[in-house]
């Protein structure tokens, strides 16, 4: 299994994984807001996206991040966004 080496906080709207098969990707604040997985932003009983991207500011910034177990990230956002669980599997498949 693929897993996070190290996670760098690059500036307050990026971060930086490094994975360990020596891949690194990148994301911004707004990237991840709005691919938010938790349900206030999917549907759960259909898997639909009901975050409207327009609503997400492009200015968006994270509060901080938080290490969820050995599986996941939290992300505070600036607009006050907090639900998301973004497993590392998931965080992959983003990039």
């Amino acid at each position: 299994m693929i897993e996070p080496i190290r996670i760098i906080e690059e500036s307050e709207s990026d971060i930086t994984i490094e994975w360990s098969d020596e891949t690194k990707t990148h994301y911004n604040a707004v990237q991840l807001r709005r691919a938010c997985p938790c349900a206030g932003c999917i549907d759960e009983w259909t898997g639909k996206k009901t975050l409207n991207d327009k609503a997400v500011a492009d200015d968006l910034a994270f509060k901080h991040t938080s290490i969820v177990g050995r599986y996941a990230l939290n992300f505070h956002f600036t607009d006050g966004h907090d639900t998301g669980i973004f497993s590392f599997a998931y965080l992959r498949k983003l990039t």
